[in-house]
């Protein structure tokens, strides 16, 4: 058995990022055998991911990168805002955002799959940083965009909102007001060509169903509901939308006034769609004291 010396353990959580305990620990069970002992954590870390797994992670993270000819923006979750100041998570989180500038993954899969600069992918840096911190930890999502000729810009609002955009036209300037009047207004797509044919028809449905109800003349709903309904792709689409800057006019007429035209944009929201749980903190403390009501 190897002798377990301070500078092994300090080894070992320079490896591991774990506490020195824990490393220590790991050592006496592994005979001082570090690698053995680096196996082990691993290990753990695997086993404190699953089953930390099922717990909401709503809070985090959202980070952009941008280089010549290329954007990119990740999420990643945590539990709790606190985690967000945390800096294994921060680093992990600007890791993650270097891998979708670098390696532009097709999906979720491709993203976890991929090698961060660390050598190991981002799925094993996941589970090692919910190891060292403690809570559950989630890479939710990356985009890339490239492009050779258009004008690409981003826009990070705090921590919670991104938006990247790729001009045909335009500068970096314009770029960017258009990044920042997506993460204020929220547009669905950037012109009514591009609305889901399925939403059209329910919201339409929907006009006619007010309309009649208002007692509005039968061979008039139609009409009533065609109006409503381009009131409605005014709202919705960036096009469409009063520019927040300068509400007097359209950001179609912006662009058009600088000959330019929006390609593709991508507009996070930290957390958007996942199902937040409220928690009464009161009753969380006396159950991990194990009170209940009948207690006198």
């Amino acid at each position: 058995m190897a002798e377990i010396t301070a500078a092994l353990v300090k080894e070992l959580r320079e490896r591991t990022g774990s506490g020195m305990m824990e490393c220590k620990r790991a050592l006496q069970e592994t005979g001082g055998d570090i690698e053995a002992a680096v196996e082990l954590m691993r290990k753990a870390g695997q086993a404190k991911a699953d089953k930390k797994a099922s717990r909401v992670a709503a809070e985090g993270l959202i980070v952009l990168r941008q280089t010549a000819g290329a954007v990119a923006m990740a999420e990643i979750n945590c539990e709790t805002d606190f985690v967000t100041k945390n800096d294994d998570f921060r680093a992990f989180a600007a890791g993650v955002a270097d891998t979708v500038l670098r390696e532009g993954p097709a999906d979720l899969d491709a993203l976890l799959a991929a090698t961060m600069a660390n050598g190991q992918s981002v799925e094993q840096n996941r589970r090692d940083c919910i190891a060292r911190i403690g809570e559950n930890i989630n890479v939710r999502r990356g985009v890339r965009l490239t492009t050779s000729a258009g004008v690409l810009g981003s826009y990070l609002h705090g921590t919670r909102i991104g938006v990247l955009v790729e001009l045909d036209g335009g500068d970096a300037e314009l770029a960017k007001d258009i990044a920042m009047h997506i993460a204020a207004s929220r547009p669905l797509c950037v012109s009514a060509d591009q609305v889901p044919a399925e939403l059209i028809a329910k919201e339409k449905e929907i006009y006619a169903a007010r309309a009649l109800a208002e007692g509005k003349p039968a061979h008039m709903i139609e009409k009533i509901a065609e109006g409503r309904l381009r009131k409605y792709f005014e709202e919705v689409t960036l096009l469409g939308q009063p520019f927040v800057k300068d509400p007097e006019r359209s950001v179609e007429e912006l662009l058009k006034s600088r000959q330019a035209r929006v390609v593709r944009f991508q507009r996070f929201g930290l957390g958007e769609g996942i199902e937040k749980k409220s928690s009464d903190f009161a009753a969380e403390v006396a159950a991990a004291r194990g009170d209940n009501d009948s207690d006198n």
